[in-house]
């Protein structure tokens, strides 16, 4: 009798034991194949040069005893082992929660291929580890914004004030670039700081941070609840009127209510953008639009601070439908796909990422299964 062909994909960079870990358990059902994503697809997905090239990822992977073989993926982005897998033809495709999507599910139901989603596990007495968790770099957050966002630009706060309401995420996984987590003011704040945010007022270093990001003589600005997500613990509400900084920047750092919004909120993965995507081609900026995201921003904050969890996703779920009729090319049929199928399972939703690149966000009473549950940033960390 055969043994069955397990396929994993990945990048497998700065090898660790929880990729042993991970090939380990893929080993307990079959033969091992791994489609290894090239040099240039970590540049693309992660934003940096891979720290082994892929000719050593290889020889490493080939070197273990779990791994009957190692293929260098010809594809690019989130789907590059496309060719490797049809050519596998495996029983099993295995993926860890990052890395589980509704169209890889997908594919391998066309395929007759038995999908399984895997948790982070380590073995007996040892820890946790992940590419991430290795680099240097890891300790600065990222930003995620959970109503409201848009209204820290002024071509829209100009039209009626509201708020931005964020949370500064631990870097437990290194999320993908142009995922709507700020993943480009993070990488100002390690040329600015390497390691970790430094010891100072925070507005200071937000500020300090939106400068530097957004230099005399930029067209168009990051926003700056990037910068102040980042740099500001736990959850904030930023108050904007028609200005770049908002007026009022109201903190939340109450345990209760950081591991209430931790247990309750979870992260699917996303598909990539196309190229030459341009979220604000049609938009449709007016008052009345503008009025009902800042009311949705307003509602998700109260719901948040009473814990009243369905009107939390109720009020999220609002919030994401303003940002739509406002920013129309925020949404595409993929990410419409997602949503039909994983709202059945949540209260609420919204993407981190427009048009698609990013993270679609659930708000939901049990754990969703194969999602990515998040670490909020507390003070004095």
């Amino acid at each position: 009798m055969r043994k069955k062909k397990v396929f994993v994909s990945g990048c497998f960079d700065m090898f660790h034991s929880g990729h042993v870990r991970f090939l380990e358990e893929a080993a307990s059902y079959g033969d091992v194949y791994v489609a290894l994503g090239s040099d240039q697809t970590v540049r693309d997905l992660k934003g940096r040069a891979p720290v082994n090239t892929q000719s050593e990822r290889k020889y490493m992977l080939e070197a273990l005893k779990h791994v009957k073989a190692c293929l260098i993926s010809s594809g690019s982005g989130l789907m590059d082992f496309l060719a490797e897998l049809k050519g596998v033809a495996p029983d099993i495709f295995l993926v860890n929660e990052d890395g589980n999507t509704l169209a890889k599910a997908e594919l391998c139901q066309q395929l007759g291929i038995k999908y399984m989603v895997s948790k982070r596990l380590p073995q007996t007495n040892l820890p946790v580890r992940s590419t991430t968790s290795l680099r240097k770099e890891c300790r600065i957050p990222y930003r995620l914004d959970l109503a409201g966002g848009w209204l820290d630009q002024p071509y829209v706060s100009r039209h009626g004030a509201g708020s931005v309401l964020t949370i500064s995420l631990e870097p437990i996984i290194e999320f993908n670039e142009r995922s709507g987590m700020a993943s480009s003011s993070r990488r100002r704040a390690i040329e600015l700081w390497q390691t970790d945010l430094p010891e100072d007022d925070r507005e200071k270093l937000a500020r300090i941070l939106f400068a530097f990001e957004n230099p005399p003589g930029t067209k168009i600005f990051a926003g700056s609840q990037d910068s102040i997500g980042i740099v500001f613990p736990g959850l904030n509400r930023l108050d904007y009127r028609g200005k770049y900084w908002p007026e009022k920047i109201t903190s939340v750092t109450d345990e209760k209510i950081l591991n209430w919004i931790e247990q309750h909120l979870f992260l699917i993965p996303l598909g990539q953008r196309v190229a030459g995507f341009d979220v604000l081609k049609g938009k449709k900026i007016t008052a009345p639009k503008v009025r009902a995201l800042a009311a949705a921003a307003d509602g998700c904050w109260h719901a948040i601070q009473e814990m009243n969890l369905p009107e939390f996703g109720r009020q999220m779920r609002a919030s994401f439908e303003a940002q739509v009729s406002l920013f129309p090319q925020m949404t595409n049929d993929a990410v419409k796909d997602m949503i039909r199928h994983y709202g059945k399972k949540s209260l609420g939703w919204k993407l981190s990422g427009a048009g698609g690149g990013g993270y679609l966000v659930l708000v939901s009473h049990q754990p969703v299964p194969g999602a990515i549950q998040i670490k909020i940033r507390r003070p004095n960390v």
